[in-house]
């Protein structure tokens, strides 16, 4: 059976800038093998484009509630996208 592919974009609330969210959310979505990116908002948020199997989303989502250590997760919204606009890889964008 062949697993699903779905993109989703997440905006993630909370103290989650000066705390390396970025470079911890690129290695979560790199062991899970998924494509996208990650960048810091003005706001003080973080937004990810994550691109792959539905259950590696699933599974990052529920990463992304936990952060790393130093974050302090209050919000996580998800929207899934129609769009393929994923790169290849996952990479951190200004």
């Amino acid at each position: 059976m062949v697993e699903q592919k779905r993109t989703v974009r997440a905006r993630i609330s909370g103290k989650v800038q000066g705390v390396s969210y970025r470079v911890w959310a690129r290695d979560e979505a790199v062991r899970l093998g998924l494509t996208g990116w990650v960048r810091n908002e003005h706001d003080g948020s973080v937004t990810a484009l994550i691109s792959g199997a539905d259950a590696a989303i699933d599974s990052m989502v529920d990463r992304l509630w936990r952060g790393p250590r130093g974050a302090t997760v209050i919000r996580v919204e998800i929207e899934e996208r129609t769009d393929d606009s994923a790169p290849i890889d996952f990479r951190i964008i200004a």
